[in-house]
């Protein structure tokens, strides 16, 4: 070996010792998780729930911020110019990969702008209607949509938000384009549904359950490969007849592009002691979902998942046409 090559190894290895020994103390003050949508969501309770047990291992208070607007991607632009010291990361939804084609102009790149933690949980849809809709079932509710097309209303919680996308996927499967209602958030599209305004929206189980235990909006599927044990009686959308019909609102955390590997490690490890939390494995059964594998809340696995699900989606958003700005 070289002088000069020497020389730079011996660079690049005093440089890692240094970055190591520099953030061996992280976190040294408080962490902001920055929730892409309105508080009281479900991607916002997914987040307060981890980031509460994080805190917890960590000794230091994760903050949930919620920077909501144009689907996720104001929050997630924030992340993505922040300062890449550990003390800003993301939590965000399967947006994260839909906005790479939704969107025609981002202010940064979905896979390079950002750092890996992990994957956090992937919360299965269900498919719900106002109450005094008249169809018992998924097929007749197929039948009726299709008959009343030009009538029938489809919420959601704006373009890219999970709502948005499942119902877009809906319409794909059966072939019929409805009336949409977006909303600025969950929380009014489901007052919406509640109050008789719209007719129908597919929303994830973290925000549907109650509702639908308490009998104030009907649920004609859910959109994971099994029936949940929460809901039991409430048939997959296979089994009501949407062959293939199955997504997930996947979470993860990330971090601005250039963090120290030292600090995704250290938080990667903090989010799957989180995940093995019993409150945490409690509260997300009672919503209807559960925590990512340890093999899956990891750097690697969330870059994978987030590659994946661009390519999964582009071809369905594109076949819409729907795009923004």
């Amino acid at each position: 070996m070289s002088f000069f090559k020497t020389l730079a190894v011996a660079g690049a290895m005093a440089a890692t010792l240094f970055s190591g020994a520099a953030y061996a103390e992280y976190p040294e003050r408080n962490i902001t998780m920055v929730v892409p949508f309105s508080a009281g969501g479900p991607t916002d309770t997914v987040a307060r729930l981890v980031a509460e047990s994080m805190s917890k291992d960590l000794g230091q208070q994760i903050i949930v911020e919620n920077v909501g607007g144009a689907g996720g991607t104001l929050g997630a632009g924030r992340v993505a110019s922040s300062d890449p010291d550990g003390y800003t990361v993301l939590l965000h939804h399967i947006g994260m990969a839909t906005s790479a084609t939704l969107y025609r102009k981002l202010a940064y790149d979905p896979l390079n702008a950002f750092d890996y933690v992990g994957l956090v949980t992937e919360v299965p849809m269900t498919i719900v209607a106002r109450k005094d809709l008249e169809p018992t079932d998924l097929k007749g509710l197929i039948d009726y949509v299709k008959a009343n097309k030009d009538t029938i209303t489809v919420a959601n919680a704006g373009i890219g938000a999970a709502s948005h996308l499942c119902g877009m996927l809906f319409m794909s499967a059966i072939e019929t384009p409805l009336v949409t209602v977006p909303y600025k958030g969950t929380g009014p599209a489901m007052t919406d549904l509640l109050g008789g305004q719209v007719d129908i929206m597919c929303d994830q189980t973290t925000n549907t359950t109650k509702q639908i235990q308490g009998g104030t909006i009907k649920a004609y599927a859910v959109t994971s490969p099994a029936r949940l044990e929460i809901f039991p009686d409430i048939p997959t959308a296979v089994e009501g007849g949407l062959p293939g019909f199955e997504v997930g609102i996947w979470h993860g955390v990330y971090t601005p592009k250039g963090t120290p590997e030292a600090v995704n490690t250290k938080l990667s490890a903090s989010l799957q002691k989180a995940l093995k939390d019993p409150n945490v494995m409690a509260r997300f059964a009672e919503l209807g979902t559960a925590p990512s594998s340890e093999a899956d809340a990891t750097p690697a696995a969330l870059k994978a998942k987030l590659e994946g699900e661009i390519a999964r989606w582009k071809p369905i958003i594109d076949a819409a046409g729907t795009y923004a700005d």
